[in-house]
This record gives C-alpha cells, sequence and structure tokens, in this order.
C-alpha cells in the first residue's frame, strides 16, 4: 500500500512584509526547525471542472469546501512519486486526506480508471472524482516554500509561501516553476500555521509584537480570480 495520511487541523493565514518574517523566524528559532522538505519548491496542479465549479463555489466561502489537486517537491520526472490530495473544510476546520504513488498512475486513475489500490483513502478520491464529472487540471501553481515544524513534536507547523506562480498552459509537474504570473506583491510572504488546536503563546506574543494579523487568501481562488475568470470574460465578450 502507498504512503497514505489525514490530517485535521486548522491553517491560519498571514500576509507578511520582509521585516515581519524576520521577526517571526526570529521567535521560532528556539522552538521550530526546517521538516524533511522544508526548503523547496512545491508544484500543483489543481482539478476542476470545465465551468469551474468547485473553486466558483470555494471563492462564496460556504461553510463546507473541497478540492482535489497532485502536489510533489521537486521535478516530477519519470519514477518520482507524487502526492495526490483531498482537501476539505468544514467550519474552519481543515480535513486532508493524502496518498502517494507515481504520477502516471494518478494520471490514469483521476481521468477515470481504476484507483492503484484498495484503501479508504483512495475510495474517498474516487467517489470524489466520480461526483464531479469531467474533472481534469485547470491551473499549474508553484511557490518556494520553507516549512518549520515543532522540536518539542506537537503538531504545531509554520510555513511560509514566496514566488507564488500561476498558469493554464504546460499542465504538468515536470516543469519550469518560474512561468507564469504572480499572485503576491514584491516583497509579501504568505505564512501559514497549521495547529490542531490553539497556537503555542510565544507565537501568539509574536505575531502581536510584529502587529500581524490573519487573513484570508486561497492560492487557487486568487488564480481564478486574477488570471481565469478575466479570460471568460474577455472571452464572453468577444463572442
Amino acid at each position: 500500500m502507498a504512503y497514505q495520511a489525514v490530517f485535521k487541523r486548522y491553517e491560519l493565514k498571514y500576509l507578511l512584509d520582509d521585516a515581519q518574517v524576520q521577526h517571526v523566524l526570529e521567535a521560532m528559532a528556539p522552538h521550530m526547525q526546517l521538516d524533511a522538505y522544508g526548503d523547496s519548491v512545491i508544484r500543483n496542479l489543481y482539478y476542476d471542472t470545465d465551468d469551474y465549479r468547485l473553486i466558483r463555489h470555494s471563492i462564496e466561502k460556504p461553510v463546507y469546501k473541497e478540492k482535489l489537486r497532485i502536489r510533489s517537491y521537486h521535478r516530477a520526472v519519470e519514477g518520482v512519486p507524487v502526492y495526490v490530495e483531498l482537501k476539505k473544510k468544514y467550519k474552519r476546520v481543515v480535513y486532508k486526506r493524502r496518498l502517494q504513488m507515481k504520477e502516471e498512475k494518478v494520471q490514469a486513475w483521476l481521468s477515470g480508471g481504476d484507483a492503484p489500490e484498495d484503501s479508504q483513502i483512495a475510495r474517498e478520491i474516487t467517489y470524489f472524482r466520480d461526483f464531479y464529472p469531467g474533472l481534469h487540471p485547470t491551473i499549474y501553481l508553484s511557490y518556494h516554500r520553507l516549512a518549520y515544524y515543532d522540536k518539542e513534536g506537537s503538531s504545531f507547523r509554520v510555513t511560509f509561501d514566496t514566488k507564488i506562480r500561476c498558469r493554464q498552459t504546460n499542465l504538468t509537474l515536470d516543469s519550469d516553476h518560474s512561468d507564469g504570473d504572480a499572485l503576491l506583491p514584491e516583497g509579501k510572504t504568505l505564512m501559514e500555521l497549521k495547529c490542531a488546536g490553539a497556537m503555542p503563546l510565544w507565537m501568539a506574543h509574536a505575531l502581536n509584537e510584529a502587529k500581524i494579523y490573519r487573513t484570508s487568501f486561497s492560492k487557487y481562488g486568487t488564480a481564478y480570480q486574477k488570471l481565469i475568470f478575466p479570460a471568460i470574460k474577455e472571452e464572453r465578450f468577444h463572442v
């Protein structure tokens, strides 16, 4: 059976300038360290329907929303495993199912083939695929990530994402991550705090000291509003 994982947690997002990033990193130093994929370029393919049903529903800020993506932490050359992830959010709590397998198996499966294995997560993903007929890769998203975990062994994690880019061409994980439209202004970093409950007190103090406040930011949602929806409007206008 392939590697699989289930996550249930809160994901809190913040947009930081360079000075705020430095302040948080200094506060983290005694408590956190880089994880196995701590300094990497993450590539994602998001799946949706022809009419972008999933992301249109998501940006309406419903109580429940879900998305499907393939993710790699390296350039996905032949034989390099990738992750297929089903991510759901209900009342601010994020639930994520993840399987690791070769990209060619994932692509065949999500295109309508049989699941590469029989597991609860695989069955959930197959059900999701069949519930939304015509699912296919609609956008490529990449970014440079620094990811930290708690030295004391708790589930608390912190990530910093920069150089967030998106495109609707060359939809493959074996591609140059530098192509595409930027989603963040120059000098801005997206920080995410991932925790099962309350964040550590030292982090709350650090956020307060640097005047860092929560924001709402979806990478795919921002890509839709910045890249996809304007193109749809222009196409309709010229028809």
